[in-house]
């Protein structure tokens, strides 16, 4: 197999389908992503098939109880595809906006308009509902896309983008707007990549080691789905009732997700009376806990944390607790060893939960919420492409516009510069 000849012949196709596609009215786009998902439905079975293959294979090669909770297909989950497709149809199409316009003193008109980016490359593990967000969103932005999933789910992955391709199909999509890569070697990954001229901008989502290997290897422009190791912090004028409740979710609704948060800081004025009563709840959901010295004198049956544990994303049940004296302190530790995703401030004070707000160096911040509604189906952008931990161009759940680049349109009456 000539894996560069055949990524090459991917690029070549994609941009032309880009082309293709960037002429599509909003309309049609539309018709296309509910077709998409009139079919995602009608395969069902066929994907839940696929799916069963994927999860077998997965319990067989060890993967943690988290990672196949990311993996497996419910009925539901199914369905939320489809109702995503559906979502991001309903969106407003940002391709073809103008963001400003303005008239110069000889007379120019210059509009400054959004325009699709082009050729995008996702490179991702695990949840193979990935394939049917990340489809949506560059269809309805005239993007080009190619999909190379993880091992785990390739089956999985084939069956949807199979079902995405033929809804597609029916209704005009070009033919190679959506390509998925077939095969696992990890050869393909850095020819997707290398392909300067024909992609144009590479997302990788999945765990530190697979966006280090992309970025390593990368010559087009790379955007970052970093770790999540997300936190969430107990200050002393805490609603101690809000804060279990908060915590509780962030941590056990999904732990295998990048939104669940991975440690707790606590202000040492309210632990002894916090602490015990979170260790109460986490130890009857499972949820192992790894704490500092001073968690351990108020809960000594934990395992005591090392400095290892404050940067790792678990994505398990698993927790790491620290007590600080302030919330300067636990600003200092998020920025510190924090993957700049979500954190969040469980606090009454206002003084205290503005300088979190400020200080907190992440791309999304909560006062009094889960860190766990980071996604763009959650922040009312039908559904995300991924979760940007980089500042340039786009930052925390990436939707439609972020899926844009922009142009300027310059008109004149035969203006020469002087």
């Amino acid at each position: 197999m000539d894996i560069h000849a055949i990524i090459q012949e991917m690029g070549l196709r994609a941009r032309d389908a880009a082309q293709q596609l960037a002429r599509l009215p909003a309309r049609r786009k539309n018709a296309i992503l509910m077709a998409m998902a009139d079919e995602i439905e009608q395969s069902a079975a066929a994907i839940k098939a696929a799916n069963a293959v994927d999860v077998e294979n997965g319990r067989q090669a060890g993967l943690s109880d988290a990672m196949l909770d990311r993996l497996v297909l419910t009925d539901e989950r199914i369905s939320s595809m489809a109702r995503g497709l559906r979502s991001v149809a309903a969106l407003k199409d940002p391709v073809g906006t103008r963001i400003s316009r303005w008239i110069r003193p000889n007379g120019l008109e210059i509009v400054k308009q959004r325009v699709p980016i082009g050729v995008i490359g996702i490179v991702y593990e695990s949840r193979p509902n990935v394939t049917a967000d990340t489809s949506a969103l560059c269809l309805k932005t005239a993007n080009a896309v190619i999909l190379r999933g993880g091992k785990e789910a390739l089956a999985s992955n084939l069956a949807i983008a199979a079902a995405l391709k033929a809804g597609g199909m029916r209704k005009g999509m070009p033919e190679f707007a959506i390509q998925m890569i077939d095969f696992t070697e990890r050869e393909a990954v850095r020819e997707l990549v290398q392909m300067e001229g024909k992609v144009d901008l590479i997302i990788p989502r999945g765990g530190e080691a697979l966006i280090r290997a992309v970025t390593e290897q990368a010559r087009v422009p790379v955007i970052k789905h970093y770790k999540g190791v997300c936190h969430v912090y107990v200050d002393e004028s805490a609603d101690l009732e809000m804060a279990l409740s908060v915590t509780e979710n962030a941590k056990c609704q999904r732990p295998g997700v990048c939104n669940a948060i991975e440690a707790l800081l606590v202000h040492e004025a309210v632990a002894p009376v916090f602490l015990p009563e979170l260790a109460q709840k986490l130890e009857q959901r499972g949820v192992k806990i790894k704490g500092c010295a001073n968690t351990l004198k108020i809960l000594p049956k934990i395992e005591a944390a090392t400095e290892a544990d404050w940067p790792n994303e678990w994505l398990d049940l698993v927790l790491s607790i620290k007590t600080v004296a302030s919330v300067e302190e636990a600003v200092d530790h998020i920025n510190t060893y924090g993957s700049h995703h979500s954190d969040a401030i469980i606090a009454e004070n206002e003084q205290a939960q503005k300088r979190f707000v400020q200080d907190v160096d992440s791309s999304t911040v909560y006062i009094n919420a889960s860190t766990r509604f980071t996604d763009g189906g959650e922040f009312g952008m039908g559904a995300e492409i991924g979760i940007s931990t980089d500042k340039l161009h786009a930052r925390g759940p990436m939707g439609l516009e972020e899926l844009t680049t922009y142009k300027y349109i310059v008109a004149g009456k035969g203006q020469i510069r002087e």
